[in-house]
């Protein structure tokens, strides 16, 4: 290879590191087809980076096999996505990327939503178009339409889809002056079209337009190479959206869909729908009578029933317990505090709008806590502190209020009052890359604990150029990022970085559980806070006998109570391990003179710790085991003439069915050896 090439050539790196010189204008398609035509029909995209003397064979195919995280950090490092027939104009290093790539995946998508916005315009002309992107379970498009959409709109809509599709229209890239688009869409009454050319680009510029057939819209893309690449979606349901997020503005409907690469990928897809509702926890907790949320009392609020509230005190006997062991002291704060406390804090500013409103008392102002930080920073400062009491740990399972908006809450995952596992860490500098470290396996230890072996993890910042959003200086900010930084490096752990998503008061890391489905949940966040011990003026006295100002970590790793439990109750579809079940054993007796014994062996199963429920009902056998089954109970025990004689019990295994008779003894040894480990099975 020349170690100069002319004006009108660039260099391609390829995932091997191989190098080819190409005319300017080359597109990715060009490059697929050059090496085979078979993997130009392969490709579905392409992902391109500027090449620099930095990028390296190893780096291209480092990158060509790393996860998906890995894509978030791609806008950063001067990675995109480009159409298969974007003009190459510089060296750049190339990969051509087939439908197993989860990038075009959510290409396919947004060329699925572009299909869809064909199919509705054809139909119903007088449809005006909002936006229509790609999401991590499909896609949507905002319409406006005066005339509501039916179920069989949806079902013509899905049919005319499949006619554009068979038309395999090419997805073509076009630009016009910024002007004479807006024009055009003014002309046409397109006011959402013309509002996205008016916020996203500015005077000068050249509009991006894609078409597919007679179909045209403002769209960035890219998009697979036409529309015949759309094989397989679904029109799903149809939901109402204000433009622009304002109950003033016009109302859109938005229609959800679907779309995968082929058919097995959408079935297997449906399936996992199928999956998800079946644990759905909101159905669950009313069959398992575990919590209910009464009208009459509000929305978001919960009531827990006495099965449920068993499930919440082992959860919470065992977060204290942790607690404690840790180092950590347990504190109790008021649920109300005056307003000028939410002032000094900035909650009252940066935070109220997800604040109820003020309460005004005969003395003062007060608001309803949303957060438990102010209340332990009080306790903090209720007396002198030295470096030798550092770090001071506070933990609260402490309950807040929050002001969600009607149509956001969901069950127990968005609630409008919760209990929060709330801690705050008070340390000097020096300390706070081992408390943030300790607080990282102490979220590690409680996900392990209950069940999860999988999470990833985030590391929020701060976005400098939204400066009104955040308190503190830039050194601040520096400082408190590095320390996260530097604790997440150490340990050797990938991360994902999101600016401008950190708290206003510091950055952050959350913690991102994956259920036994797949699905990320955030529940746990370890906070750097460095703008709280400022506003309140903490202090402590070091060891050269000067006044100093302690840093603080916020940490909390169930999240909410209530939220976690709304997970667990997913994960393991109602059926808990037996150290979490509200009933761990039911008893059965086979008729009415089996029911002395059953009682002696519910008060043995009791001295052991167990949670016992004996059905004396006048029913029969196999009607009270069903009962037990449906609600989920770990074991049913079945006593008859043989058992009580050899005193022993036929045990029922849930999820395994009949095991046999036992002695009572060993089944007890059995069930407290389960207890004590705390296993995900039986």
């Amino acid at each position: 290879m020349s170690s100069q090439t002319s004006s009108n050539v660039i260099r391609v790196q390829l995932p091997d590191g191989s190098v080819r010189e190409v005319p300017q204008g080359t597109t990715p398609f060009d490059v697929a087809n050059s090496i085979s035509p078979r993997l130009a029909a392969a490709v579905v995209v392409a992902r391109i980076k500027p090449l620099t003397a930095a990028t390296t064979a190893t780096e291209a195919e480092t990158t060509e096999t790393a996860s998906e995280d890995a894509m978030y950090a791609a806008h950063e490092a001067g990675e995109r996505i480009v159409d298969l027939s974007t003009p190459l104009t510089e060296d750049v290093a190339l990969w051509l990327l087939k439908e197993d790539a989860p990038e075009a995946l959510k290409v396919v998508r947004h060329s699925a939503a572009h299909v869809m916005a064909t199919a509705v315009l054809e139909l119903y002309p007088e449809t005006k178009l909002g936006h229509g992107p790609a999401t991590d379970a499909g896609f949507f498009y905002d319409f406006y339409r005066e005339k509501a959409f039916t179920p069989d709109d949806l079902i013509r809509i899905e049919e005319r889809m499949a006619e554009v599709v068979a038309r395999d229209e090419k997805f073509v890239r076009e630009y016009e002056p910024r002007e004479q688009a807006l024009a055009e869409f003014k002309a046409n009454g397109d006011f959402m079209k013309q509002h996205f050319v008016e916020k996203f680009t500015k005077d000068g510029d050249q509009v991006s337009l894609y078409k597919n057939g007679a179909f045209v819209d403002f769209c960035r893309g890219p998009h697979v190479p036409s529309t015949g690449r759309v094989k397989a979606f679904k029109v799903m349901n149809l939901a109402g959206a204000y433009w622009l997020g304002d109950e003033k503005n016009p109302q859109l409907q938005r229609v959800y869909g679907t779309a995968f690469f082929n058919k097995k990928d959408l079935d297997a897809h449906f399936a996992h729908l199928e999956e998800i509702k079946a644990r759905d926890h909101r159905v669950l907790g009313k069959q398992l009578d575990l919590y209910s949320i009464q009208e009459v009392a509000g929305s978001g609020l919960i009531f827990w029933h006495p099965k449920g509230g068993i499930v919440r005190k082992t959860m919470e006997d065992w977060m204290r317990e942790e607690c404690l062991r840790r180092g950590y002291d347990l504190v109790f704060t008021p649920h109300i505090m005056k307003r000028e406390l939410w002032k000094i804090s900035g909650h009252d500013g940066y935070y109220s709008k997800d604040m109820f409103p003020v309460m005004e008392l005969d003395d003062a102002e007060y608001r309803v806590k949303p957060m438990n930080c102010p209340g332990h920073i009080l306790i903090y400062k209720s007396t002198p502190k030295s470096y030798r009491d550092l770090p001071v740990r506070y933990a609260e399972l402490g309950n807040v209020y929050r002001f969600e908006r009607s149509g956001t809450m969901h069950g127990l995952l968005r609630v409008r009052g919760f209990t929060q596992d709330d801690a705050h860490v008070f340390c000097t500098s020096d300390q706070i890359k081992g408390e943030i470290e300790a607080c990282l396996d102490f979220a590690d230890a409680v996900l392990k604990t209950f069940g999860f072996q999988e999470y990833r993890l985030e590391l929020s910042t701060h976005d400098p150029n939204k400066a009104s959003d955040f308190v503190g200086t830039p050194e601040d900010w520096a400082h408190a990022e590095g320390a996260l930084r530097d604790v997440l490096n150490a340990r050797g752990i990938t991360f994902q970085t999101f600016p401008g998503e950190a708290a206003f008061y510091g950055p952050k890391i959350d913690v991102k559980l994956v259920d036994v489905l797949g699905r990320l949940w955030q529940l746990s966040t370890v906070q750097f806070d460095f703008n709280l011990p400022k506003r309140f003026e903490l202090e402590y006295v070091g060891e050269d006998g000067e006044r100093h100002q302690p840093v603080m970590v916020h940490r909390a790793l169930f999240g909410s109570v209530e939220r976690f439990f709304g997970v667990l109750i997913e994960h393991y579809a109602g059926a808990f391990p037996l150290w979490l079940s509200p009933v761990q054993v039911g008893l059965v007796p086979i008729s009415e003179k089996h029911h002395a014994y059953a009682e002696q062996v519910k008060q043995k199963l009791e001295a052991a710790g167990l949670r016992v429920e004996l059905d004396l009902r006048n029913e029969k056998m196999n009607a009270k085991i069903r009962d037990f089954t449906l609600q989920k109970v770990p074991f049913v025990l079945i006593m008859g003439d043989k058992e009580a004689a050899a005193e022993a019990v036929s045990v029922r295994t849930r999820g395994a069915g009949d095991q046999g008779s036992v002695p009572l003894t060993e089944f007890i040894t059995r069930a407290q050896e389960l207890l004590d480990s705390k296993s995900p099975t039986l």
